[in-house]
């Protein structure tokens, strides 16, 4: 991680470590996500997505009792 330069302002040291914490918690957040990403070859397809299944609402309207029974 490159160096931090406080640029305007005088924060007490615990402003300055609770940046700091907040930052090196996303820098460390994203590099796992990278690394995850890269170990599933890319992120997750959605032909593997469960919720595709699911089947939508039916809508009402004429001859739609005769419809309900069709797939989707």
């Amino acid at each position: 991680m490159p160096p931090i330069h406080v640029l305007h302002g005088q924060p007490t040291p615990e402003e300055l470590a609770t940046v700091l914490a907040v930052v090196s918690a996303r820098a460390a957040a994203a590099q796992a996500a990278a690394e995850a990403a890269r170990r599933t070859d890319g992120p997750a397809s959605p032909w593997r997505d469960h919720a595709r299944r699911v089947r939508p609402a039916l809508r009402p309207g004429a001859h739609a009792w005769r419809t309900s029974g069709w797939a989707h």
